[in-house]
């Protein structure tokens, strides 16, 4: 005869984590998925956010009672992680794809604008003679480009920067007119400063089977074609209403799990004793006190079992100094988005598709996106208006709009739309703007990031209840946050419940 013992063990497990209290310092999306995943199992979660909104990266805007994203505005499909999420938040049904609609490149010297070339990878060409290349680099560029084939393949060592390996494969025009517009506006990066197998994995490899770069290009948009018949479906999905939505979710089901959410806490000091961490933070006073001046951020103290360092970059650095040595490494790129909206029939037919990037250097704004030609929930929410979202600065570039006022920052945004788009967009065709600034994580694509991540991830975990999340150690973007946020938060669970 056996005995049943799992309600005692389920009894045991849930006090033991009743008596555990995580607090996790930033309410970005990693910091809420860590939280989320600590709340599940019982123990006691705090949240604490030094703005107002929770969300971090992922940000809305209201343009006119037009709800915009006003930061990021999608996630890759790729692992399948985010979709698990939106599944378990019962967010499935909200779920689109973009407008398969190309982007173009702008106008630059020595090229006219012209849609972004198919059938290639980061855009380096697989056929450096189509029409759609040709158009960019010129019959001399595509010439060059050919060496490629003629050229021994590389047999020894990797070229670990993408842009040297293009320039000396393919030729400058091919690294500077194709190449250094995905990587500016995908990575916030130089083409010299991205690490080929980061950006593009088994480049190097397959540049060797195949004999030249062209080859590799054809050989790695195989296999990804193989897969993508097995595993059908867009790269990149939405929300629509916005991807706000998910924060809306996560948030709404922490407060369910019992978890406490404070904004307005700014974190200050950590310091570990012996038993445990005493989180130091000010909290705003009243914003309703009499006289502003007189009010004074009142500071308070949490004792918790253990802390989840959920916040960008410089914050983090701030908060671990003491605990963790950590290699400092560059400075993380401040980057603006400027979101319009506007009264402009002269964008009705989406005169460049989707949206624009543009050559290093040849323009203020590093990138635009033409939401409402992108996406059909918000095209159907503006109806005959449209929203246009202008992105300022890159890594080692300091956006043009950082010391501008929003209203200059506006018209600077408008300017720069109308050279994207190629149309006329007066002053009198902004109907409404919205700034959002970032301070973007190290693009993981940088050449040495990877191994830094991982410096940074060992030293944390050898410090007793301690974690970080977010992307500056995840690598950007919610396809890789997520996961991330959710292991660093098993592997603290399961330290504190049975170590």
């Amino acid at each position: 005869m056996s005995i049943d013992n799992s309600g005692d063990h389920a009894a045991e497990l849930a006090a033991r984590a009743a008596a555990h209290h995580v607090v996790v310092i930033g309410g970005g999306i990693g910091g809420l998925v860590a939280a989320r995943e600590c709340a599940k199992v019982g123990m006691q979660v705090t949240v604490l956010e030094a703005s107002d909104t929770l969300g971090g990266a992922i940000r809305r805007a209201e343009l006119d009672g037009i709800v915009v994203d006003a930061g990021a505005e999608s996630y890759a499909t790729r692992g399948g992680h985010v979709r698990e999420l939106l599944t378990e938040l019962g967010l499935t049904d909200r779920i689109v794809t973009p407008n398969p609609t190309g982007a173009w490149l702008a106008d630059a010297p020595g090229v006219t604008a012209a849609p972004l070339p198919k059938g290639g990878l980061l855009g380096i060409p697989a056929n450096p003679f189509a029409e759609d290349v040709r158009r960019i680099i010129g019959w001399s560029g595509a010439w060059r480009a050919y060496v490629d084939r003629l050229r021994p393949p590389l047999t020894i060592g990797k070229e670990h920067s993408l842009g040297k390996l293009v320039a000396k494969r393919m030729g400058v025009k091919v690294r500077d007119r194709l190449v250094a517009p995905v990587t500016a506006g995908v990575y916030s990066a130089q083409p010299e400063d991205v690490d080929t197998e980061v950006a593009a994995p088994g480049l190097n490899a397959a540049l060797t089977r195949a004999g030249s770069l062209s080859g590799a290009v054809i050989h790695l948009l195989a296999a990804r074609a193989d897969q993508a018949k097995k595993a059908p479906g867009s790269a990149v999905e939405a929300l629509s209403g916005g991807m706000s939505a998910l924060v809306d979710a996560l948030e709404a089901d922490l407060v369910k799990l019992g978890a406490q959410i404070r904004t307005g806490a700014q974190v200050q000091t950590l310091v570990q004793t012996s038993d445990d961490w005493i989180v130091s933070c000010a909290v705003r006073a009243d914003a309703e006190a009499e006289v502003a001046d007189e009010a004074e951020d009142a500071i308070e103290q949490l004792t918790a079992d253990a802390v989840i360092v959920a916040t960008a970059e410089p914050s983090a650095q701030a908060l671990l100094a003491g605990h963790v040595e950590l290699d400092e490494g560059g400075a993380a790129p401040e980057i603006e988005i400027v979101s319009l909206l506007l009264n402009a029939p002269a964008l009705d037919s989406a005169p460049r598709g989707s949206g624009v990037l543009t050559v290093p250097g040849s323009h203020t704004a590093k990138a635009l996106t033409h939401a409402t030609a992108k996406w059909k929930w918000l095209r159907d929410a503006a109806g005959s208006r449209h929203v246009v979202r202008v992105s300022f600065g890159t890594q080692g570039e300091p956006a043009a709009t950082a010391h501008l006022d929003d209203a200059d920052a506006a018209r600077l945004a408008l300017s720069e739309a109308s050279a994207l788009l190629g149309v006329s967009l007066p002053e009198s065709a902004l109907v409404a703007s919205h700034r959002a600034r970032f301070t973007q994580a190290q693009p993981a694509s940088l050449i040495g990031a990877a191994e830094r991540r991982r410096e940074t991830r060992s030293a944390v975990q050898r410090v007793g209840g301690l974690a970080v999340v977010g992307a500056w150690v995840a690598g950007t973007g919610l396809a890789q946050v997520v996961p991330d946020a959710k292991a660093e938060a098993d592997r603290l669970r399961r330290t504190l419940l049975w170590e």
